[in-house]
């Protein structure tokens, strides 16, 4: 399915009058509002492939039809989104998921939609069809070098089919980990999974980046083996220049400070990326924002002060991806409003006055400080990424008018009521 332009044009003619009235009175109290709609309009958040489908537990998976069934179908319905918001110009795929028989045709259908290939992600926490060796107990960090061996070729593979997309990185997460105490040696863990990531960093090409994931728990309850940021940053130290530490909100242990984290990481320009989702006990894969909207903000705030601190660009240096499990909503739906949240929390961090802000710091101002930030949290900037939407040729309203245009009931008319969209 597509959306005309003509639709959106409608809508946000009908819509017009009331964003302009709610947008006038944020205009005058920016100084540099042409800058910062400008960052807006150039701010893209990867969509994972494996997000378009609904999400589960390990106890059931209820999906609501009209899933994508094919890559083909997947890029059509990040092309949707991207249509409806523009700002979700790239779509990550997974690897054994998403193996393309025709990478050229592919890409072209990628290009009708307006989209780029983001970060591989390859897969070794499932046995696949037809794998020789098991990965039950870990893949990289394995007593059985043949297993090793097996992980490390999957990786390479991923990269190759990486490059015939045009994408540029590689997302390197590990389920390998132990349940109890006693079952593997930490040490020897940690060095094997090094040295197989080293024949995988090998095989980068040079204008490619590979980031290491870390997640505090599960499956593995008792340890994994790339834990947390720290055991990331080792990892990527140790490997090179082009290996870079990537953060998932959700893959942290409780109250953990992600702003510090990303902070620190910025500082030692070894932050690759980011996974946006939400959490109220752990990994909860849930709709960015919803939970601690404060806190996304936070952290965009020690994004936006280290990326600037090390003159980054803020839409290409670093990746930007969602990575939500969309158990009871449409995941369009879902993924369109982690977008507006993650949009909202940028541009409340670059409204923050720094300047005031690093007074107040260097001066032990605390109650100054804090003012500061709230002050830019509870500026209402929804009509300011609107705009920034509108100028980009998107709708004022993407879930609005993706409800309007009973975006979904068409996706079931045409795929059908029982459909699973590939991969979890």
């Amino acid at each position: 399915m597509k959306i005309d332009k003509y639709k959106i044009e409608e809508y946000n003619q009908q819509e017009s009058s009331k964003h302009t009235r709610k947008l006038e009175g944020l205009v005058e109290e920016i100084a540099n509002y042409e800058e910062i709609l400008q960052k807006l309009i150039d701010f893209q958040i990867a969509i994972p492939s494996w997000a378009l489908g609904s999400g589960g537990t390990r106890f059931g998976r209820f999906p609501g039809g009209g899933e994508p069934r094919s890559l083909e179908e997947k890029i059509e319905d990040v092309g949707l989104l991207h249509t409806l918001n523009q700002s979700s110009g790239a779509i990550s795929l997974h690897i054994p998921w998403d193996v393309p028989e025709n990478y050229q045709s592919i890409k072209a259908l990628a290009a009708q939609h307006g989209l780029a290939f983001d970060a591989m992600n390859s897969n070794t926490f499932q046995d696949q069809a037809n794998q020789a060796l098991s990965y039950k107990f870990g893949s990289m960090q394995h007593v059985d070098k043949a297993v090793r061996k097996q992980a490390i070729a999957h990786n390479i593979e991923v990269i190759k089919h990486g490059v015939a997309l045009g994408s540029k990185a590689l997302t390197v997460w590990l389920s390998d980990g132990s349940c109890f105490p006693g079952q593997l040696n930490f040490r020897k863990a940690f060095q094997r999974t090094l040295e197989s990531l080293q024949e995988v960093y090998a095989a980068l090409p040079s204008d490619w980046k590979m980031f290491v994931e870390y997640k505090a728990f599960e499956p593995n309850f008792y340890s994994t083996t790339v834990g947390d940021w720290g055991q990331s940053f080792l990892y990527a130290t140790k490997l090179g220049p082009q290996a870079y530490t990537l953060v998932d909100l959700g893959h942290h242990l409780p109250n953990a400070n992600i702003e510090q984290i990303v902070s620190l990481l910025l500082m030692e320009g070894k932050l690759g990326g980011f996974h946006f989702n939400d959490s109220k006990y752990g990994d909860d894969d849930l709709t960015a924002g919803s939970i601690k909207p404060y806190q996304l903000f936070l952290i965009f705030s020690e994004l936006v002060e280290g990326m600037d601190a090390r003159q980054m660009d803020h839409a290409s240096d670093l990746g930007w991806m969602i990575d939500a499990s969309h158990n009871v909503k449409d995941p369009l739906e879902d993924l369109l409003q982690s977008v507006e949240a993650i949009m909202i929390a940028y541009a409340q961090a670059l409204l923050v006055d720094r300047k005031s802000l690093i007074v107040a710091q260097e001066e032990n101002d605390v109650a100054k400080a804090q003012e500061i930030l709230q002050t830019a949290f509870r500026t209402d900037v929804r009509p300011l990424v609107a705009e920034a939407r509108l100028r980009a040729n998107g709708a004022l309203n993407p879930l609005a008018l993706y409800r309007s245009l009973k975006v979904r009931e068409e996706l079931v008319k045409e795929r059908g009521s029982k459909t699973v969209a590939t991969g979890l």
